[in-house]
């Protein structure tokens, strides 16, 4: 087999514990465990001490000693400004400043199967917190990072959609912590109009970070606003088993090329991946929905 790196990509974050950082790396290390043989590395787009830049020039001068490639794994959810662009602009002055070396990006995360059986499982651990009440009275919020990018808050709304036709659950509705909307107060809102009994508030997200301590300090406030309605907080996706599938599935097809990164210039479609099965109400309880 060629000899490679793999280089993770992730966001980076901005918490004064480092926490968010330090659980990238904690998921890093058991995703090396999958891949005992592979050189696996990490490196941030922001608020981290190895950056884009340097991480692929250590990753690269680690390729040229081993006389392999570059393989290139951005650790987002969706295709905004970091994938359309940060990302493939880094790697194209890579390119530039070590010809000769093969550097190959693979797609972003993106709206997948894996990726709702995470959320999924994650809104039955708040059910089962919540003593399992009726999902069809229990409204969810899938709360995400805001973005300037339509296609981008667009996956988001595709996600919601997704868990509504996957689920019990009559009220699903998207919302974002900051740059568009709707906000969590604004469908909070709707949703105690609309007579949800309980609300669960499920943040898509990778990892801790500023934004959700944030989002913790406006659940409390929102359950003080609204003192008739259980609102909780849901645990974010975190270092999920489904995770690591979904970036054993994005490793095989940047290595046999069937889905590299739209913005790096690759002429080749985008194999089929898993989607989701049934129809709103098809999958009986939460807890077969989480299975």
């Amino acid at each position: 087999m060629t000899r490679e790196v793999v280089l993770l990509v992730a966001h980076g974050a901005r918490d004064p514990g480092n926490e968010g950082n330090r659980e990238v790396e904690e998921m890093v290390a058991l995703w090396r465990g999958r891949h005992p043989d592979s050189n696996i590395q990490v490196c941030w787009i922001e608020h981290a001490p190895v950056l884009l830049e340097e991480g692929i020039d250590r990753a690269v001068a680690e390729v040229v000693e081993a006389g392999g490639r570059l393989l290139v794994l951005p650790l987002i959810l969706n295709a905004a400004g970091h994938v359309k662009e940060d990302i493939p602009q880094a790697v194209e002055a890579a390119r530039v400043r070590h010809p000769g070396i093969e550097i190959r990006c693979a797609r972003h995360l993106g709206t997948t199967g894996q990726l709702l059986k995470a959320l999924r499982h994650r809104l039955h651990q708040a059910m089962v917190e919540l003593a399992m009440p009726d999902p069809r009275t229990t409204g969810i919020v899938l709360l995400a990072r805001g973005a300037s990018d339509m296609e981008s808050t667009g996956e988001v709304a595709k996600m919601a959609h997704w868990l509504y036709e996957t689920t019990d659950h009559d009220l699903v509705l998207p919302a974002f912590t900051g740059i568009c909307f709707p906000r969590l107060e604004q469908v909070v809102q709707r949703l105690d109009r609309l007579g949800a009994s309980q609300i669960i508030v499920l943040p898509y997200y990778l990892f801790t970070g500023r934004l959700i301590k944030r989002i913790r300090l406006q659940v409390e406030r929102l359950q003080s606003q609204y003192p008739t309605r259980t609102i909780y907080q849901a645990d974010y996706i975190g270092a999920h088993d489904q995770l690591l599938d979904l970036l054993d599935l994005r490793l095989r097809q940047c290595r046999d090329g069937s889905a590299i990164l739209p913005c790096d210039g690759c002429a080749l479609s985008l194999a089929a991946e898993e989607e989701p099965q049934g129809a709103h109400g098809d999958q009986g309880s939460p807890a077969a929905a989480a299975a």
